[in-house]
């Protein structure tokens, strides 16, 4: 099996168990609408979506109209214009997330918390940025300033994600941290970018230097 074939798989096992779950609890105004059937399934938009961040495509436009629309017409023989591929990306944010829940690590007490920034648009556009001008904000990291959000993430000692949150880019990184940390126990290390006095992160003995100084 390839690694399309079984990221799909993966999808569509999942989406064939929460779609129902979905569909049962979301709040209803009352009005009867038509619900139009999209030319992609879920599960079809949700490999999609991670097939982009896989290949490490810088912009989803070019990885659809270049790559999924010249290369993978096989494999999804239904695909819908960019713009409108585009409209039913946000259908897959609350799915894959709850994916996320359902595949995540468990802390086995030794932990390591860090943060990645993640910039929605170059420093020179921000005033032109209109998708997350409500939310972004500029953050700097020792790479410079940026305009977008930070991830923050935890990991157990086997690699395995164990908690995700996103927040501007201009919240400090300890912010966040008391809520990630819930439920975990033992060991948390992480960068001396997490220190405060309210924080306490056992970092394991110091290291002898390397250097001698007179």
């Amino acid at each position: 099996m390839d690694s399309l074939t079984e990221l799909f798989c993966l999808m569509d096992d999942f989406c064939r168990l929460f779609e129902p779950t979905l569909e049962h609890r979301l709040l209803g105004t009352g009005a009867k609408k038509r619900k139009r059937r999209s030319q992609l399934s879920l599960s079809e938009l949700m490999t999609l979506a991670v097939l982009f961040h896989q290949l490490r495509f810088y912009q989803f436009k070019s990885f659809y109209l270049a790559y999924v629309c010249r290369h993978l017409r096989t494999e999804f023989p239904k695909l819908p214009s960019y713009q409108r591929c585009v409209e039913l990306l946000p259908r897959c944010a609350a799915p894959l997330a709850a994916l996320f829940e359902v595949l995540k690590g468990q802390c086995d007490g030794i932990s390591i918390a860090d943060a990645t920034p993640i910039a929605v648009c170059d420093n020179r556009r921000i005033a032109r940025h209109r998708v997350f001008a409500d939310s972004a904000q500029r953050g700097k990291t020792s790479m410079g300033w940026f305009y977008g959000f930070k991830l923050h993430a935890i990991i157990n000692s086997k690699g395995e994600l164990i908690r995700l949150q996103l927040i501007p880019g201009n919240v400090d990184d300890r912010q966040p941290m008391p809520n990630l940390c819930q439920g975990l126990f033992g060991q948390l290390f992480a960068d001396k970018g997490y220190i405060a006095h309210w924080l306490d992160f056992d970092t394991g003995p110091a290291r002898p230097s390397t250097h001698h100084y007179p």
